[in-house]
């Protein structure tokens, strides 16, 4: 096979770029360009003596009046450039333009520009061939190979245009290598919309709807130019091509960019770097890619980073998340995600946001099925440890922290908060539920605060959720507790009759009475965790009652502090007004993590059948419904935390008396004075082990590295947290029961 080099008249460079039959009637194949432009630069045509100055500058031109200009504009500034079709010139004045060691004459040199539009005082210089795009006011563009734009560009977006095959679609092919969970990406696309995409798969209408969506959120018609937005900044790079670039975007020594939206300005500043290629995707304001970087088929939210070599492949990278080093493919990540090591690989999975993987983590097997097509779905908080193996399909509930470890078999983790274990020495897997609690309390608490700080969307449209006790993690709870009676009460019933099988719920009625009533019963008797596993060996689990009576604490922690925030807002001023404030009618609802946004399912439900049905017709309005849900977000949430608090109490909150509000009260109490205590010792212990101190010769030494732990920011801030709480409920007694 030969290339296929098609040759046409050199009068016919720079003109064409749409085809006639894509030109409606009355317009001219600059109609689409001229709505794109919207500098509002009055041009005009050159004078003689400006041509005069050009061609003695040796500028060429097929035609000198397809050249227009500002009447501002100083030919003496346009040096050694080839000019072909309708060429637009903003104003150019005799400065130079800086940007970081940078500095640059404006003007147009050693160019050749193909039918272009530029703002004023641009710096061009060194661009081999630019074609087909609009410039805003000072950009500079430096030491380019090619920067041009076809008449059938889609800028990342999944869209056709007019009479182009199905076939050329670009598609992103998350949370599954099999295509099977398919989404179009869009310039705009939250987590919560790919997560609804690739979720609802049996829903054959509301996967319509979200295609028809996409579709007309874009023009079909070819002949778009590509646009460089204001104060953009390129230098040193090779190819650019059909990509649509915000304004002060930072673009330097980038290998190939192609087929892109690189949103930019003042919801963030974008940054590409050294050695990047990267096709067919989106990219969101304040994002950050540097140094080797190759992206396929991806979209990054705000404000997240690629750094280091990183690999994203056919995945969203939710926002404020960093990958560096290591690879991902074929994934769903929702924001505050972070992956550091060059030997990490995440394929096929969802990470439903607050995650870490560590170095070495490998979750990627799907050759344990017959057809690559395993997923692995993963709670919030999610964090594999070092060279952790996993099986695909499994599935984590939220803060899963796995040991160090290659697991043998697909897992099944229904209890958050856990340390999952697999003891090589026992053939076993061991599930120690509340771990984070009991043993890193400041890592848990610290996380849960610095996604907070973190969090610098502008336009938050999305509701996220940081605080590790929330409607989704509070159910988990609940489930676990019915979890861990069943399993208790087998355990017993089995070691008191061996020879019996017991129904589930003989099982988790045992189980309660025990757990509650007489958990020392429980001692010397091996507590199995029942299908947590799909082999065949044990699955333990470590400390079971203390981890029943911590989650029961939670959730009662989780309900009064609600109800607390809701007497300050209410500004109630007694436990009667309390009473009648509450709803007398509360039941504890099922909850969904959309992209990192909480939502009651009912509500998600909802959402879906309005689309369905034609009350919602848009992205925005899906993104605007996100947004009511945000406000809705803190009257759900205390209605769920009171239907907690009164479930996991057996209370009624119109007959709940003095005793009973001040045990709520004390226990609350009680609850943060551990949490903060948990806090201070888990950071302690790295002070005192004499194995962290062993690197350092002397304390001050490793004061100076570590910094003071006196002057631990978080843990005073956790501190003064507690006073404040035990102060106002001092203040509440006072006022509730002060006498008349």
């Amino acid at each position: 096979m030969k290339n296929d080099i098609k040759k046409s008249p050199i009068s016919l460079l720079g003109y064409g770029f749409m085809n006639k039959e894509h030109i409606p009637k009355g317009k001219d194949e600059y109609y689409l360009r001229n709505i794109q432009n919207r500098s509002g630069i009055d041009y005009r045509h050159l004078s003689a003596y400006e041509i005069e100055v050009l061609v003695r500058n040796r500028n060429t031109s097929d035609d000198w009046n397809k050249i227009l200009v500002s009447h501002a504009f100083n030919p003496e500034l346009v040096k050694n450039c080839k000019f072909y079709g309708l060429v637009r010139i903003g104003k150019l004045e005799p400065y130079s333009l800086s940007f970081s060691d940078l500095k640059v004459p404006v003007g147009l040199y050693n160019s050749t520009i193909i039918s272009s539009d530029f703002g004023d005082n641009v710096c061009i210089d060194n661009v081999n061939y630019l074609s087909h795009y609009i410039l805003g006011n000072e950009v500079i563009i430096n030491n380019v190979n090619e920067l041009v734009t076809t008449n059938h560009a889609k800028f990342g977006n999944g869209i056709l245009k007019e009479g182009e095959s199905e076939s050329i679609r670009i598609w992103m092919e998350i949370c599954n290598e099999n295509g099977g969970r398919s989404v179009l990406p869009f310039n705009g696309m939250l987590p919560g919309d790919a997560y609804l995409w690739s979720k609802y798969r049996d829903d054959e209408a509301l996967l319509k709807k979200f295609t028809l969506f996409t579709e007309t959120e874009f023009k079909n018609a070819k002949g778009y130019y590509g646009k460089i937005g204001d104060r953009t900044v390129i230098k040193n790079s090779a190819i650019i091509k059909d990509v649509w670039i915000g304004s002060d975007a930072y673009i330097k020594g980038a290998n190939k960019l192609k087929n892109l939206t690189i949103n930019s300005g003042d919801e963030g500043k974008t940054q590409i770097g050294e050695g990047c290629e990267m096709v067919n995707g989106i990219i969101g304001f304040g994002c950050r890619i540097f140094y080797g970087v190759k992206a396929v088929r991806f979209i990054m939210a705000s404000h997240s980073q690629l750094k280091y070599g990183a690999r994203l492949i056919n995945s969203y990278l939710g926002n404020n998340a960093t990958i560096s080093c290591c690879e991902v493919l074929n994934s769903l990540i929702f924001p505050a995600h972070e992956q550091h090591h060059n030997n990490s690989f995440l394929c096929a999975a969802l990470i439903m946001g607050q995650s870490n993987i560590a170095a070495g983590a490998t979750i990627g097997s799907n050759h344990n099925s017959r057809a690559a097509d395993g997923e692995v779905i993963a709670g919030r908080g999610f964090w594999p440890g070092l060279c952790v193996s996993l099986k695909h399909n499994s599935k984590f509930a939220s803060f899963t922290i796995l040991s160090k470890g290659d697991y043998p078999a697909e897992l099944n983790i229904p209890v958050p908060f856990s340390l999952v274990s697999n003891d090589v020495s026992k053939d076993e897997l061991t599930i120690m539920p509340g771990y984070w609690f009991f043993h890193n309390m400041y890592a848990l608490a610290r996380n849960s605060w610095k996604y907070v700080d973190r969090d610098k969307r502008v336009e938050r449209v999305q509701h996220l959720e940081y605080d590790y006790l929330a409607p989704d993690t509070v159910n988990e709870l609940f489930a676990s507790l019915t979890i861990f009676e069943e399993c208790a009460g087998k355990a017993f019933l089995e070691y008191e009759n061996p020879a019996k099988k017991y129904p589930a719920a003989v099982c988790i009625a045992k189980g309660k009475e025990l757990l509650n009533g007489n958990p020392e019963a429980l001692n010397g008797i091996e507590i199995l965790a029942i299908g947590f596993e799909n082999k065949k060996r044990k699955a333990v689990f470590a400390k079971l009652p203390r981890a029943y009576h911590l989650f029961k604490e939670l959730i009662g922690y989780y309900g009064v502090t609600t109800l607390l925030q809701f007497i300050k807002d209410n500004k109630l001023k007694t436990l009667e007004a309390t009473r009648n404030a509450l709803p007398s009618r509360l039941s504890r609802n099922e909850w969904l993590n959309i992209g990192g946004q909480l939502m009651p399912k009912v509500e998600v439900n909802n959402l879906k059948d309005r689309i369905k049905k034609g009350s919602i017709k848009s992205w925005d309005s899906v993104h605007g419904y996100y947004t009511s849900q945000g406000h809705k977000y803190a009257q759900q949430k205390l209605l769920h935390a009171l239907a907690s608090l009164a479930e996991i109490n057996n209370i009624n909150f119109k007959k709940l008396d003095k005793q009973g509000f001040d045990n709520l009260l004390d226990n609350a109490i009680a609850t943060k004075e551990w949490m903060a205590r948990g806090i201070h010792d888990s950071r302690a212990k790295d002070y005192e082990s004499e194995y962290r101190k062993m690197v350092y010769d002397t304390t001050e030494e490793m004061n100076k590295v570590m910094g003071k732990f006196t002057e631990n920011s978080f843990i005073k801030e956790q501190q003064e947290e507690l006073k404040a709480f035990k102060t106002a409920i001092a203040s509440l007694r006072k006022v509730f029961y002060r006498k008349k």
